[in-house]
């Protein structure tokens, strides 16, 4: 499954881009009733996952493309990722203005893919950023000629001209304004990712760091190499509740990058942690931790079993199309062989790598 339950009498609930909340809407919030902005449509959905804290995800109007954290603290607010484009970012700033009026102090980089990390520049230069040493590195070379970049960018082409030869097939008008939304949204992300100028974070940690901002406490802890060789997850010991960003999603995670022999003692070292909520870079919050133990057996079986086919000589390709992963039915829906192509390159990648390390 893609998803998980998470009950909405849980968390506090708001749909916002401009202008304050009006005392109607601060009773409907605490009743936990959705609530759009009368002067535009609304860019962002908030969650109050805890007091202070936001779960910002995509309501639709801007094209976003990964999940956010808004931490209101007693005189500042911190923000975790900062979505696709500087569009994106600059909407979810409007958005915070919302709910809030002290100022944004910090931005928390998870890492550095660009659904994450390239609306940094819309944050001012009052604003530190903050993230991985690895995550500098990248963001201050050249993440735009990124493979990852580059392939996820020409899909975006691919995927607007799919939704315009369907609009033209299209009948309803319900389906035709469901396309046309689609198409508006995607079209004008496409636009807006030739503004991209990457922000490297301003400080950097190698493993732990922690912010103290009034009563409230965030640690940032890189646990080691997993999706990215700079992932950190953002702790509110306090509060329960960790924000993962693509170490650990509620569905399988994108490996294109990742060090998939050492994500599962990555993530074995994340359960030391005191959390009762998990809040994923994509997807919706769930609380079962042994979401952790199921991805960890499904990193194992796809290194071991495509090391195999490896090691018989078979291309990566053809690996990922034979890949037995079907005992993983029931956690990821895995109903016959394969695995992403990404994964498998990924981990043939890594194996040459470790053959030619082992060379005289």
């Amino acid at each position: 499954m893609r998803f998980s339950f998470w009950p909405p009498t849980e968390s506090k609930i708001l749909q916002r881009r401009n202008g304050p909340i009006s005392a109607a809407a601060t009773i409907l919030l605490v009743a936990g009733v959705s609530v759009a902005s009368a002067q535009e449509p609304a860019t962002h959905n908030f969650e109050e996952v805890a007091e202070g804290v936001f779960f910002a995800t995509d309501a639709g109007q801007v094209y976003l493309m990964s999940n956010a954290l808004v931490i209101v603290n007693e005189e500042d607010v911190v923000v975790v990722d900062s979505h696709v484009t500087p569009a994106a970012a600059r909407a979810l700033i409007e958005s915070i203005e919302g709910l809030t009026d002290k100022p944004i102090r910090y931005l928390i980089n998870t890492h550095y893919h660009f659904d994450h990390a390239h609306g940094n520049q819309a944050f001012g230069d009052d604003v530190t950023v903050v993230g991985h040493d690895y995550t500098y590195e990248k963001l201050a070379g050249d993440p735009l000629s990124e493979r990852t970049f580059v392939s996820f960018s020409a899909s975006f082409e691919t995927r607007l001209t799919g939704l315009e030869e369907r609009l033209a097939a299209e009948e309803s008008v319900e389906g035709r304004q469901r396309l046309e939304q689609q198409i508006r949204v995607l079209a004008n992300h496409i636009r807006d990712s030739e503004e991209i100028v990457p922000r490297p974070p301003d400080v950097t940690l190698d493993q732990t760091l922690t912010l103290f901002l009034g009563g409230r406490v965030i640690e940032l802890h890189h646990f080691g190499r997993s999706h990215t060789g700079g992932d950190v997850v953002v702790f509110l010991p306090a509060e329960k509740l960790v924000f993962t960003g693509d170490l650990l999603l509620p569905f399988l995670s994108y490996m294109g990058d990742g060090y998939v022999e050492e994500w599962d003692e990555t993530l074995e070292k994340l359960k030391s942690l005191d959390f009762e909520l998990m809040l994923p870079g994509h997807g919706q919050p769930f609380r079962d931790r042994a979401r952790i133990d199921r991805f960890q057996a499904y990193l194992r079986d796809l290194w071991t079993r495509v090391a195999e086919l490896r090691e018989q000589g078979i291309s990566a390709v053809e690996a990922a199309i034979r890949v037995d992963l079907t005992n993983h039915r029931e956690a990821y829906g895995v109903s016959e062989p394969g695995a992403d192509v990404r994964a498998v390159e990924r981990i043939y990648a890594l194996l040459d790598e470790g053959d030619r390390a082992k060379t005289p």
